[in-house]
């Protein structure tokens, strides 16, 4: 392993993806739940979207005050590109869950509670592409 390689893993497992793990997983723990409450009054592929979004407002809350203090961008400039990164997110988001729930479950037999399992699968997917997005653009410094 280079030098440049060691550094380059020993940066990007850090204090700083911990911290963006945890504030993340509580996020995305807001996001499966409330997915779970909006699902009473709305259709599952739509209450994927608005519980994302539940989970984004979560997410920014957290990643500025714990996650990325050390970020020189205007609270707007960094509101813009967390959007942005996660507009990507809440592709990958949807496409896993409602692809797993609708096409991949019924063929393999997976039934008890295969909405939730694939919801939860999808909020799984883009905890790194997100990491990444936000680190580089969101809340740089």
């Amino acid at each position: 392993m280079t030098r440049a390689h060691t550094i380059q893993k020993q940066s990007f497992i850090s204090r700083q993806l911990f911290l963006f793990l945890l504030t993340g997983g509580f996020a995305a723990g807001v996001n499966w739940g409330s997915r779970i409450v909006y699902n009473l009054w709305m259709p599952f592929s739509a209450a994927i979207i608005v519980a994302y979004i539940t989970g984004m407002i979560t997410a920014f809350i957290l990643a500025k005050l714990f996650v990325f203090t050390e970020s020189k961008q205007s609270t707007h400039r960094s509101i813009f590109f967390f959007t942005l990164v996660n507009f990507v997110a809440v592709a990958q988001t949807w496409a896993v869950s409602v692809g797993l729930a609708d096409y991949v479950f019924p063929r393999i037999g997976v039934i008890n509670h295969a909405r939730d399992i694939a919801h939860l699968f999808g909020v799984a997917i883009p905890v790194f592409t997100s990491y990444i997005g936000h680190k580089k653009l969101s809340f740089r410094h």
